[in-house]
């Protein structure tokens, strides 16, 4: 028997493993939908950034919990977290499943919902609840759709429908996930066009046209004199001369990339 939830209701599991199962209808103007699973201990945060299973790390280290590939059937688009919550460890209390837009607000979404199912039944199995996932105000970008937490020695599923109109980066950074922001700067100008100088959008140009005459064509241009030659350094340093220069020492990107495949 499936149960239809309402927000803020909750059901108890008889399965150590679970499929959370985000359904939707595409169409013009409606965004994609990424499903993400964050993994919290007792003091409703991340142990660390691991803990995060979104598009760009799709499995846990544990292997307990995963997002498998997006998929299209006869009713729509579907992304799915996979939970083994019987072999999860003691110190992850809860599993917070979510769903992210891309290219639009979930105002735009009108028929999302999580669908629950038990992960060792074959397929056509009825789910075990479901839940219909509305926006509170239209402009949610992110939305937590329910959570997966312990009670005694058995999990419970909870219809969360809790709307965040900073999307994914703003969720997660909620529960203690540390977002490298320049590298999500970078990631978003690259993916919007916007690389090159100042900013240049896509199409735009880095450098005038051919033809286009430098600053303002009323100044007169000083001639530059011509420069001393200087030899070109030698390919590997001599023994006795001048040492090679150190290679520029880069620092690694901190946190998860929020730049979509």
């Amino acid at each position: 028997m499936t149960h239809a939830m309402l927000k803020g209701s909750n059901v108890p599991l008889d399965t150590a493993a679970v499929r959370a199962v985000l359904r939707w209808t595409p169409g013009p103007g409606v965004p994609d939908v990424d499903a993400s699973a964050l993994l919290l201990g007792a003091d409703g945060r991340v142990r660390s950034d691991e803990d995060f299973v979104f598009y760009n790390q799709p499995r846990h280290p544990s292997g307990c919990v995963r997002r498998l590939s997006k998929k299209r059937d006869t009713e729509g688009f579907t992304d799915t977290v996979e939970a083994d919550l019987g072999n999860l460890e003691g110190s992850v209390d809860r599993v917070i499943v979510a769903a992210s837009s891309d290219g639009g607000t979930f105002r735009s979404v009108s028929d999302l919902r999580i669908l629950l199912y038990d992960a060792a039944a074959g397929p056509g199995r009825e789910p075990l609840a479901l839940f219909d996932v509305t926006a509170e105000t239209g402009e949610e970008t992110a939305v937590i759709c329910g959570e997966l937490y312990r009670r005694g020695d058995g999990w419970k599923f909870r219809a969360v429908g809790q709307g965040y109109p900073t999307g994914l980066v703003g969720l997660a950074t909620d529960f203690g996930i540390s977002v490298d922001e320049d590298a999500q700067d970078e990631g978003q100008a690259a993916q919007a066009g916007q690389g090159g100088p100042e900013g240049l959008q896509g199409g735009q140009e880095a450098f005038p046209a051919a033809g286009t005459p430098d600053f303002d064509a009323t100044v007169a241009h000083t001639p530059v004199p011509p420069q001393p030659t200087v030899p070109p350094m030698p390919d590997r340093a001599p023994a006795y001369g001048y040492p090679q220069a150190a290679p520029e020492f880069r620092m690694p990107p901190m946190g998860p990339q929020f730049v979509r495949p």
